[in-house]
């Protein structure tokens, strides 16, 4: 798809520091769960060295029929410009992008291991997966901060209720156990391995701050994972 400009139906704060961005859908365009596009800011009103441009994960699946990203609300121009847009503001973007999806064979299980607004993506594979009732057996561990620092928690709660093979685990890692009664401090292979029975079946998909993604490639791999079963998409702090 060509590059095309949208328009910024509305914005609002998913999580601390997090905002959704909900665009105007083109007509026409066609994406899979988990693809992302490039945003470019038209004419900002500042700029910094890594210039205009951004990608950003498509966070809605195709099923609901919705054209929004969501971003951690860093301290650079990009950041600023995007989160002061109006309403009814123009950017670009070029389409869907990328191959960090779902995996197709509906009896191979799928475990994703996310942290914070890695989750992007995930969130469209899995109601997209919900949404067209596939048999993929999912698990979910999401680790964050605090519940407050969660992006689409609510979301992936529903996602559980409604779909009965997929098991949401949210974790939290500065949370005492007064405030929260789940999982708490930092996904491990102890943790995985009470979530997920066999951990050699499933297809591993790991996304969230750079640091943290190869933390848990690492921690897979000594614990038997097959590292050709492991998916990786790292997010940069821009």
């Amino acid at each position: 798809m060509a590059n095309s400009t949208i328009k910024l139906k509305k914005k609002e704060l998913v999580a601390n520091d997090t905002m959704a961005f909900h665009w105007e859908m083109p007509e026409g365009f066609e994406f899979k769960a988990g693809q992302l596009t490039h945003i470019k800011l038209i004419n900002p009103s500042e700029i910094d060295e890594e210039g205009t441009k951004r990608p950003l994960s498509l966070v809605y699946a195709p099923s609901e029929n919705e054209l929004v990203t969501a971003t951690r609300l860093r301290d650079s121009a990009f950041k600023r410009v995007l989160k002061d847009l109006p309403e009814g503001s123009e950017v670009e973007f070029d389409g869907a992008n990328g191959s960090f999806t779902l995996h197709k064979t509906e009896s191979t299980p799928a475990v994703f291991i996310i942290g914070g607004i890695g989750i992007t993506p995930v969130r469209s594979m899995i109601a997209e997966a919900t949404n067209q009732e596939t048999d993929h057996d999912i698990t979910l561990l999401y680790s964050n901060k605090t519940p407050d620092d969660a992006p689409f928690l609510s979301d992936l709660e529903n996602m559980e209720k409604r779909n009965p093979n997929f098991k949401f685990v949210p974790v939290m890692t500065r949370s005492n156990a007064d405030e929260w009664s789940g999982e708490r401090g930092h996904i491990d292979a102890e943790m995985l391995k009470r979530h997920v029975s066999d951990i050699n079946k499933p297809i591993y998909y790991l996304s969230g701050p750079g640091g943290m993604v190869e933390a848990m490639q690492e921690m897979l791999i000594e614990a038997g994972v097959n590292e050709d079963n492991i998916r990786a998409e790292e997010f940069a702090g821009y």
